[in-house]
């Protein structure tokens, strides 16, 4: 019985930690589709003091992005990479 609970417990915050990480939305792009891990970038946001919903989108409610595409992703994504070591080269976000 004292292994089970453990178990149990443990499952269930698997479970949920799972079901939360599981924001990934494809971006179609000429170049290759671009795989957005949007939880990723929630998560970055906590510890990146200069980053909020509104870098991406027009409310902290969040939802579409009006302007979303080559020029847009270029001029916002890029720079916040070099800051935070993501990748910066066609090939670390656009995939074949």
């Amino acid at each position: 019985m004292k292994r089970i609970i453990p178990a149990f417990a443990l499952t269930l915050f698997c479970a949920g930690s799972a079901a939360a990480g599981t924001s990934i939305i494809v971006l179609p792009a000429q170049n290759g589709n671009v795989t957005f891990a949007h939880t990723l970038h929630q998560e970055m946001r906590q510890e990146i003091r200069d980053m909020s919903c509104t870098t991406c989108h027009e409310t902290e409610k969040g939802g579409k992005i009006a302007a979303l595409g080559k020029e847009w992703a270029h001029k916002t994504c890029i720079p916040c990479h070099e800051k935070k070591d993501g990748p910066t080269r066609c090939e670390g976000c656009h995939q074949e």
